[in-house]
């Protein structure tokens, strides 16, 4: 039978502003890093998706590079999108990045406009879409001007192929720079995707979030999990044999020890309290940012995606909780 969604899907789902655009993103977006490639069953993520759009979350996340292997989550996307989202394009958002290696020589990684613009048609085929919603440049090159990079996104815009163009994992001098090149071209910087959690305040200390804002641009942060440090999941000290510290790819078992594990446990009893799992309290605290348009989840399971979009009914964390929070990660002031 054809997915048919649910009509109550935006009924609760928040929906907030991209800086000074028109484009609202649900404050939840469903990331397609991790769980989305061909080593998963297509039915598990099948499942996720048409569940997550059942739910309001109309953004789904990719990248060029994103599986394992490189690519694989998008062709899985654009099976999904043929079988299910086809009828429902214009209500959903659908993003990738080009910036990591993604083929062998000189021109499959980093920010030429060679690069560029032969990885967006290449995603565009696995996608099986004319056009992203929004395109990003995945990290600034080094040996790259700016202006290259940049004038490769406005080209994307111009030619149809993206709607709407961003930034991920620049400072906020790059930030400001890729904003003026691409005006240069009469095309808008959309947004900026940081890594940002309680574990990780780079965008903070940098000052990323006070330029994104003033600079009207959206913020929409990954891993606001910390890789599932900020979930449950090692709460009892154990790795367990499916979690990504047993993989060890980006979360290694060295991070998991005592000081982690009583940190954790402290921030999970003050998740209890308010009556949260430990990943709800991580996803309500990097939503507290003004500069934050949307936080980014994944989900290996339609149960983890209902949990962590329960996030949303929480409590704003009161001025305590804060201070609590940052005591206990360390950041406390004196």
């Amino acid at each position: 039978m054809s997915f048919v969604a649910e009509e109550s899907r935006y009924d609760t789902m928040q929906y907030r502003r991209t800086g000074r655009s028109g484009l609202k993103l649900p404050a939840l977006s469903l990331g397609l890093w991790h769980n989305f490639g061909f080593t998963k069953p297509l039915d598990d993520q099948l499942r996720i998706v048409r569940r997550a759009f059942d739910l309001g979350v109309t953004h789904f996340d990719l990248a060029n590079n994103y599986g394992p292997p490189y690519g694989s989550a998008e062709t899985t996307f654009g099976r999904i999108f043929a079988s299910d989202l086809k009828p429902y394009r214009d209500e959903i958002v659908v993003s990738s990045k080009a910036g990591y290696d993604m083929w062998p020589g000189p021109y499959g990684e980093w920010g030429s406009r060679k690069y560029v613009l032969s990885s967006l048609d290449q995603s565009l085929g696995r996608l099986g879409l004319d056009y992203v919603d929004i395109f990003y440049s995945h990290r600034p090159d080094p040996e790259t001007p700016i202006a290259e990079t940049m004038g490769a996104l406005a080209t994307a815009v111009q030619q149809g192929k993206a709607l709407y163009v961003g930034v991920s994992n620049y400072s906020p001098e790059q930030t400001l720079a890729a904003q003026a090149a691409l005006a240069s071209h009469g095309v808008p910087l959309l947004i900026h995707q940081p890594r940002y959690s309680m574990l990780d305040r780079r965008p903070e200390d940098s000052g990323l979030l006070d330029t994104v804002e003033a600079a009207g641009v959206g913020a929409i942060v990954y891993s606001p999990l910390e890789q599932g440090m900020l979930t449950d999941r090692y709460l009892d000290g154990s790795i367990p044999p499916d979690s990504r510290a047993a993989v060890g790819h980006f979360l290694t078992a060295d991070r998991l020890q005592d000081d982690y594990l009583a940190m954790a446990r402290a921030l999970n009893d003050l998740a209890a309290s308010r009556g949260q799992s430990l990943a709800q309290l991580a996803l309500t605290w990097a939503l507290r940012a003004p500069a934050v348009t949307s936080a980014i989840i994944g989900a290996s399971s339609v149960r983890q995606l209902e949990q962590n979009i329960a996030a949303l009914d929480g409590a704003p964390l009161t001025a305590d909780e804060l201070a609590r929070i940052d005591e206990l990660t360390g950041r406390a002031a004196g």
